[in-house]
């Protein structure tokens, strides 16, 4: 990843956090490291805990086509991670969104966009 690339990518989850925090999420973390995964963003409404893939690409296809069953796989893994270390979160209800980043647009917040095995 060239250092442009990781900038933008920064940017990107800057500009979707502030679209979560317009829709009234809550940030409970970003850039969410384990040993299992990374999660970009983790957020929670009511009684949802959210953890959000960021992708940003030139176009909203480019977007949607870079999100493979294994990162999918490694995401739900981490939130696993995260909800284990937040006990608080126990019960709640948990779902998987990607944030589509493309220039000079507002995120496009797409939810459910898949389920955990």
């Amino acid at each position: 990843m060239t250092r442009t690339s990781y900038k933008t990518g920064l940017a990107a989850e800057r500009m979707c956090r502030l679209a979560l925090r317009l829709k009234f999420y809550r940030i409970l973390a970003q850039r969410y490291k384990t040993p299992v995964g990374e999660i970009d963003i983790v957020a929670a409404r009511g009684n949802t805990v959210v953890a959000i893939e960021v992708k940003a690409r030139a176009t909203r296809d480019a977007a949607v086509e870079s999100i493979f069953p294994q990162q999918q796989a490694r995401i739900a893994n981490a939130l696993q991670h995260f909800i284990m270390c937040a006990p608080r979160y126990a019960n709640a209800n948990l779902r998987f969104d990607v944030m589509l980043a493309t220039p000079w647009h507002w995120p496009v917040h797409i939810k459910n966009a898949w389920m955990a095995n």
